[in-house]
C-alpha cells in the first residue's frame, strides 16, 4: 500500500489511474523520484511525511515533521463532539494542541454556526494549521492561539474544551512504533515520564475555560484511562468512549 501510495504521489495520479493503465512505463524523472521515495520510507520516513498529505474525516491535510500525523482514532473524538454540539445553536469551541488542524477545521466544517478557537503552543505547527485553514476556506471560521493549552484565553467562554493532547509516557517509548518515536514531534507525543502531565495541567484549565455544563472531550489511551478517570472525579458525566479495537480512546466530562 505504501508503494502504490508513493508511487501515486510519484505520478501525481490517484488509484484508478494507476489501474487503468498497467502498462504506462516510467519516465527516467519519474523513477529517479520514486525510488527516493522509496529510499526515503524504507528508511522509516512516514509515508505521510513524504507525500505531505493525510487524509482525516474525508479532508486531505497538509503535514509536515512539525505537526502529528491524523490518525483515524482522533475521528471518535469528532464522533463525541458532533452530536452534542448540535444542540446548541452557536456553540464555542476550543481545540487544544491543535498540531494541522484536523480536529478544528473538520468542526468548522461540520458546525456551520460554531465559533471555533484553536491553540498550539509550536509556532511551526500554527502555520501548517493555517495553511490548512486557507486550503479548505476555513481561515475565516477559526481563531488561531499561539499558547501553553488555555493560557490567556477568557475563563468561562466555551461550550466544549476538544483536545488530542501528548499521553504517551517516555516510560512507555520502546513501545512506541520506531517512525514515531523518531520522526514525528516529540511533544505531540510524549507527555512526561507517566503519560499523564499535559492532561493534569488540561484538566484544571479547561474547568476554568468552559461555563457551566461545557464540555471536555479529549483523545487518551488505554494506558492512562485510570489516571484520567481519577483526575475528573469532580466532573459531572464522565465516560470513556472505546474505539473500534475496544480499547480507551476518549474521555469525556461535562463541567459542574
Amino acid at each position: 500500500m505504501n508503494a502504490e501510495l508513493l508511487l501515486m504521489f510519484t505520478l501525481s495520479c490517484d488509484r484508478a489511474y494507476l489501474y487503468a493503465h498497467p502498462e504506462r512505463d516510467l519516465t527516467a524523472d519519474e523513477t529517479s523520484r520514486y525510488d527516493q521515495a522509496l529510499a526515503k520510507r524504507a528508511s522509516g520516513i512516514p509515508a505521510q511525511y513524504i507525500t505531505g498529505h493525510q487524509e482525516f474525516w474525508g479532508m486531505d491535510f497538509i503535514v509536515t515533521p512539525a505537526v502529528l500525523i491524523p490518525r483515524p482514532e482522533t475521528e471518535h473524538v469528532i464522533e463525541t463532539v458532533l452530536p452534542l454540539a448540535r444542540l446548541l445553536t452557536k456553540p464555542r469551541i476550543v481545540d487544544v494542541g491543535t498540531g494541522s488542524g484536523c480536529i478544528a477545521l473538520v468542526l468548522a466544517k461540520e458546525l456551520g454556526t460554531a465559533e471555533i478557537h484553536a491553540t498550539d503552543i509550536s509556532p511551526a505547527a500554527q502555520e501548517i494549521a493555517r495553511v490548512n485553514a486557507a486550503r479548505h476556506q476555513l481561515q475565516d471560521r477559526v481563531q488561531f492561539h499561539q499558547t501553553d493549552l488555555l493560557t490567556g484565553l477568557e475563563p468561562g467562554a466555551f461550550d466544549f474544551v476538544v483536545s488530542n493532547p501528548p499521553y504517551v509516557g517516555r516510560s512507555e517509548e520502546d513501545e512506541v512504533q520506531l517512525e514515531v518515536r523518531k520522526f514525528e514531534p516529540s511533544q505531540a507525543v510524549f507527555a512526561g515520564e507517566t503519560g499523564i502531565e499535559v492532561i493534569a495541567r488540561l484538566i484544571p484549565q479547561a474547568q476554568s475555560a468552559l461555563k457551566l455544563g461545557g464540555w471536555l472531550v479529549m483523545e487518551i489511551s488505554g494506558t492512562i484511562v485510570r489516571q484520567v478517570e481519577v483526575a475528573l472525579q469532580d466532573w459531572g458525566s464522565v465516560s470513556v468512549v472505546r474505539d473500534l479495537q475496544q480499547i480507551p480512546r476518549v474521555a469525556v466530562a461535562r463541567k459542574n
